[in-house]
């Protein structure tokens, strides 16, 4: 299944959810906001979000600073 993901063709294998994409990329525990075809997904929703081929994501990762 091919999705993209912050503007690049991503290919992923099997189905999965959002919460999965997000640990298969390493950005569990950290603070990101998901966007999936325009439309936030609300983080409550991450485990019972699936993806489908053509969705377009976008993960942006909170930076802090001081």
């Amino acid at each position: 299944m091919e999705i993209v993901l912050n503007g690049q063709p991503t290919a992923l294998v099997g189905s999965t959810t959002v919460a999965g994409l997000i640990a298969q990329l390493g950005f569990t525990g950290k603070r990101i906001a998901v966007e999936r075809n325009g439309e936030i997904v609300p983080k409550s929703t991450y485990g019972v979000t699936a993806l489908v081929a053509g969705d377009q994501l976008e993960i942006v990762i909170a930076v802090g600073g001081g």
